[in-house]
């Protein structure tokens, strides 16, 4: 099968070509009256410097149903589900029971280009847009949520804090690899900082020749398949938070140990580790953007994050859906009849299907904000709270309706129960996402 970034690039310049072409002053997109463009198909995403700010002017743009989804996006859609089915589903039971990611999918996704989504075409990437990331996590997550995390993880949040805080460098450097060959995490939790996550213990010191980290991280995803690893230590603990910092470390670094592989409920394929730092040396060109952001950088990229989360629990909850809807309406008969024919057992496909697409709609909504350049942090906090909650809902369901077909472990329906649960706990727990719900609510109704 052709690979997807080869199949959809010539789309994507084309739109990113065309894009170019419409009048533009001070970088705001024009307002012409005339403008056709449909509010869903926004430019390839352009990475400014941390310090500039991107504004696109939305007057000009005429509304569009929230599923549309422009000629790449679709195109990113059909790929990835034919990908997904014929690849990666033959394999799903096997990596679940073995509690690990076949090395051949993990090479077949950049193969495919579903690594470097977001990259620029000059750094060996894609170069599409946000939402066809969203999509392409979705799409993934409808046969295996450990697959679409691992893509969801190095794209939404590693990739793009290379491109949206690295140097010119550091970006030639790495996100080639990235976009190839090269699998990302991103270490921010310890043993006593999760939601909590700035009271962290690791630090970091000056050295002559850049910086020495010493400390411990837990619960991070893709530890045992990433090379590249995006750590965030306090360079100034006086400071507080203030003196957190992130930095790049290269996983042959010495003293740098995957100390544990944890064995979990859900999402077994995806690895979830313990990593240890003892006197990490990093080159001072390791760095990622200013001393002392690195808190400001991990607030950023997890709310971008939480829409690629919520994008795979609903990915999830049609997977889960769909297998039990087929054998309610195909297979399971009961009194002689196919039990998805009662009126009891479709009242609940419907309520359960209208969940999925009410979630899908907060998700896409949160995803087009983030692309326009709108505030979309409350967006994106509805998205993963309300997703997760019905991905549980719906999965557990599922179960229900296939009766022992759905207990057991030869089919698929027990394991998106099990893989479901950690939506609602990792990128930010459920009251963590509406904390802040709340807060930005609060703000907004306070006189």
């Amino acid at each position: 099968m052709a690979a997807i970034a080869r199949t959809l690039r010539p789309l994507a310049r084309a739109a990113a070509t065309s894009s170019s072409r419409l009048p533009q002053s001070r970088n705001v997109i024009s307002r012409s009256k005339q403008a056709t463009r449909c509010m869903t198909t926004t430019p390839t995403r352009r990475y400014a410097d941390a310090n500039e700010t991107e504004e696109i002017d939305l007057e000009g743009l005429q509304p569009t149903p929230i599923f549309h989804l422009t000629e790449i996006e679709q195109a990113m859609k059909d790929s990835v589900e034919k990908f997904a089915n014929e690849t990666i589903l033959p394999k799903v039971r096997d990596m679940d029971e073995a509690e690990q990611m076949d090395p051949s999918i993990v090479e077949q996704c950049f193969e495919q280009g579903l690594m470097g989504i977001e990259i620029p075409e000059k750094y060996g990437g894609a170069g599409m847009n946000f939402t066809a990331a969203i999509v392409g996590i979705e799409e993934l997550a409808r046969i295996d949520p450990s697959v679409s995390v691992m893509v969801d993880v190095h794209n939404t949040l590693c990739n793009i804090a290379i491109m949206k805080y690295g140097t010119e460098e550091s970006k030639k450097k790495w996100l080639p690899k990235l976009a190839t060959d090269t699998v990302a995490s991103f270490c921010l939790s310890e043993p006593g900082s999760g939601s909590d996550a700035f009271a962290m213990k690791t630090r970091a010191e000056k050295t002559a020749d850049g910086y020495r980290i010493n400390g411990s991280k837990m619960w991070i995803s893709n530890a045992m398949e990433a090379n590249f690893f995006i750590v965030f230590a306090n360079l100034y603990p006086e400071k507080g938070y203030k003196g957190i910092t992130a930095f790049i470390v290269d996983k042959d670094t010495p003293g740098f140990q995957i100390a544990k592989k944890e064995r979990k409920l859900g999402i077994r394929a995806s690895s979830t580790c313990v990593l240890n730092f003892d006197d990490v040396d990093v080159p001072r060109g390791n760095l990622l953007g200013e001393e002392g952001q690195g808190y400001k950088y991990a607030i950023g990229l997890l709310n971008e994050g939480r829409i690629g989360i919520a994008a795979q629990m609903t990915g999830l909850a049609i997977g889960a859906w769909e297998n039990a809807a087929r054998y309610a309406w195909n297979d399971r008969k009961q009194f002689g009849t196919l039990i998805g024919e009662f009126q009891g057992m479709q009242h609940q496909l419907a309520q359960a299907w209208t969940e999925i697409v009410a979630a899908r709609c907060l998700v896409y909504n949160a995803a087009r904000k983030k692309e326009a350049g709108e505030e979309f942090v409350k967006d994106a906090a509805m998205a993963k709270l309300y997703a997760s909650q019905v991905a549980g809902r719906v999965s557990g369901q599922a179960v229900e309706w296939m009766g022992g077909m759905g207990f057991v472990r030869e089919g698929l329906a027990e394991k998106y129960f099990r893989d479901s649960k950690i939506g609602v706990i990792y990128e930010g727990t459920s009251n963590i996402q509406l904390q802040t719900i709340a807060r930005l609510l609060q703000r907004e109704y306070t006189a």
